[in-house]
C-alpha cells in the first residue's frame, strides 16, 4: 500500500501551520526554519518547498521580512515575522486545527 500521496497532502497544510507557529514566537530566517523542521522527520522539507511557501505568505500579507547583518561575517539574513493579518490567520488556523483533531480523535474512539 502506498500512502505517499496522502502524506503529501497532509504535510502541505501542516507545514504552513507549523511555519506560522514558529515565526509567531520570534522572527526566523529561512535556513533556520528548514533546520528546525528537520528535527521532526515527518516535517522535513526542502528549500524548494519552504522558500516558495514563505514568498507566498509574504505576498498574501501574513508575513513581513527584514534583513539583518550577522556577527559571524556571513552575508545578511532575511528574517520573517508575522504581521497583524498573519496573527489573525494563525488564530483561524489554530481554531480549525483543534476542530480537526477533536473530530479525528472522536472518530477514532467510535
Amino acid at each position: 500500500m502506498n500512502v505517499d500521496g496522502w502524506k503529501s497532502q497532509i504535510k502541505r497544510g501542516t507545514l504552513e501551520f507549523c511555519i506560522m507557529l514558529m515565526i509567531s514566537k520570534r522572527p526566523h530566517y529561512g535556513y533556520e526554519i528548514i533546520n528546525k523542521l528537520d528535527t521532526w522527520a515527518v516535517l522535513s522539507a526542502k528549500e524548494s518547498t519552504i522558500y516558495p511557501l514563505l514568498r507566498r505568505l509574504l505576498k498574501e500579507g501574513y508575513l513581513s521580512s527584514f534583513w539583518q547583518e550577522t556577527t559571524e561575517g556571513l552575508p545578511p539574513r532575511k528574517y520573517y515575522s508575522v504581521t497583524e493579518k498573519g496573527s489573525s490567520y494563525l488564530k483561524a488556523m489554530e481554531y480549525e486545527w483543534n476542530n480537526l483533531l477533536t473530530a479525528v480523535n472522536g472518530i477514532r474512539e467510535v
